[in-house]
């Protein structure tokens, strides 16, 4: 399963989703655990990319183990080193190809070999002629041994309705091959996938009782253009800090957002003073940082933050417009110079998640 381990490659500037699984790596006589990085466009890096036939031949040649020896050594790097005492493995060469290829499937947004074989019941369920039956069978067998008892996502029956499914009544099961199906488990097994059906067919259209997971509009790449002035239709950029929207904050005015942030991060209170009175944001903030910061500031900025943007647009309806305006859209903020208030690369975009929690109050007020 691929989950959320998502990686990716940069080739020739385009980027190549990809993910890992754990394997061991047979070099001379010793078994390196390590990853498999797999990646949608069939590439595979096991210490180098190969391509999927050259990993085929790893795998059969067994440099890709899926053998383990009695007492053979192994090893993961920089972590520990063992030796096999009964080892016992899940997978043949085939199998973990055919998991690879499940894999590439996946990336792409193409049915693996699972999703295969549930449209090929499908296409039984409708049509319930033998032939149907022995192409979903056929589809079965298709999936990976390891991966059968996963097919219906059911943690408690596993894949025992679709085996007795696609094997009928008199079929023999893979779990039970000297036992044939009986008339009554093979109904059991039908009213399972017609009861399913309805259970898929409900989930798809249940709206969550909180509301959608995701947002309606959308996302809006907020970008900061220099200098920052007032304009009878400032758009999207009224949303950034430095915007010159006065805020008047325990009776104290502050030219913007920034100001007043800088300003209440510095300790002495002469500092507070001229950075409040700074020519501009950018000399704002200047000033703060030559000056010593509050006592666990670190821990109070998103709390400060909070208010002061509360302040902004409870003090400036017109721009409180602007904000309401974006919906429900995830607002990405652009501060390429923080990691922690902008939305560039793995920054954490907290001033875009703050900005949403203010116009939630403001929907939720208005």
């Amino acid at each position: 399963m691929i989950g959320k381990r998502l990686i990716h490659r940069d080739a020739d500037g385009v980027r190549i989703p990809g993910t890992w699984r754990p394997a061991f790596i047979r070099n001379g006589d010793n078994y390196f655990l390590t990853d498999l990085f797999i990646y949608a466009d069939g590439l595979v890096d096991c210490w180098g990319l190969v391509a999927l036939d050259e990993f085929h031949d790893q795998l059969r040649s067994g440099r890709i183990a899926t053998e383990l020896p009695e007492g053979g050594q192994a090893s993961a790097h920089d972590l520990a080193g063992w030796k096999f005492a009964e080892p016992r493995s899940w997978f043949t060469p085939d199998l973990l190809m055919a998991e690879v290829r499940d894999t590439i499937d996946r990336l792409n947004g193409r049915p693996d070999s699972t999703g295969r074989c549930l449209a090929a019941v499908d296409v039984f369920l409708a049509d319930r002629t033998e032939e149907n039956r022995a192409a979903a069978r056929e589809a079965y067998l298709a999936i990976p041994e390891t991966r059968r008892r996963y097919a219906l996502g059911d943690m408690d029956r596993k894949d025992f309705p679709l085996q007795v499914l696609v094997a009928g009544p008199g079929g023999r099961t893979p779990n039970f091959p000297y036992e044939p199906v009986a008339q009554a488990a093979y109904d059991k097994a039908i009213d399972y996938f017609e009861d399913r059906a309805r259970w898929i067919a409900e989930a798809d259209s249940r709206v969550p009782a909180d509301g959608p997971d995701t947002p309606h509009a959308p996302a809006i790449q907020l970008r900061q253009s220099y200098p920052i002035r007032h304009r009878d239709n400032p758009g999207t950029q009224a949303l950034f800090n430095e915007y010159p929207a006065p805020i008047v904050v325990d009776g104290v005015t502050y030219p913007t957002v920034a100001h007043a942030y800088w300003a209440r991060s510095v300790a002495d209170p002469a500092d507070h003073d001229a950075v409040a009175a700074a020519g501009s944001p950018s000399a704002a903030e200047r000033l703060a940082a030559e000056a010593p910061r509050r006592d666990g500031w670190e821990r109070q900025r998103l709390a400060v933050m909070t208010r002061l943007l509360h302040a902004k647009y409870d003090q400036h309806p017109d721009l409180a417009a602007i904000l309401l305006a974006t919906d429900d859209a995830t607002l990405l903020y652009g501060a390429p110079f923080s990691d922690f208030w902008g939305s560039h690369g793995a920054a954490r975009n907290w001033m875009g998640r703050l900005l949403e929690l203010t116009r939630a109050g403001l929907h939720s007020r208005s």
